[in-house]
């Protein structure tokens, strides 16, 4: 179980760091950030496939990585940002 938690956040940590590169410009999130956004794009993806295969396929690395992209862009519009600038950053001036 420990072994499973430790694969899922390193998991979660490559494929959150690769979402977070796809997209022009810094983003000011956390590695723990990085990690459940990460996650929660996979467990995302992998549901969408499900969901659309009826359970006979499962997501893959290059999907969970679009996912994880889409919600990172999502939270920098949340946080003010467009799709090349952050957002937090002009605030900080």
């Amino acid at each position: 179980m420990i072994t499973y938690l430790i694969l899922l956040a390193l998991t979660g940590l490559v494929v959150g760091a690769l979402a977070r590169l796809a997209l022009p410009g810094k983003d000011p999130m956390s590695i723990p950030q990085t990690m459940l956004i990460g996650i929660a794009g996979s467990l995302l993806a992998g549901l969408v496939v499900y969901a659309v295969t009826g359970g006979r396929s499962t997501a893959g690395f290059v999907l969970s990585v679009l996912f994880t992209t889409a919600l990172v862009y999502l939270v920098r519009r949340r946080r003010g940002g467009t799709l090349t600038d952050p957002g937090l950053a002009a605030r900080h001036r």
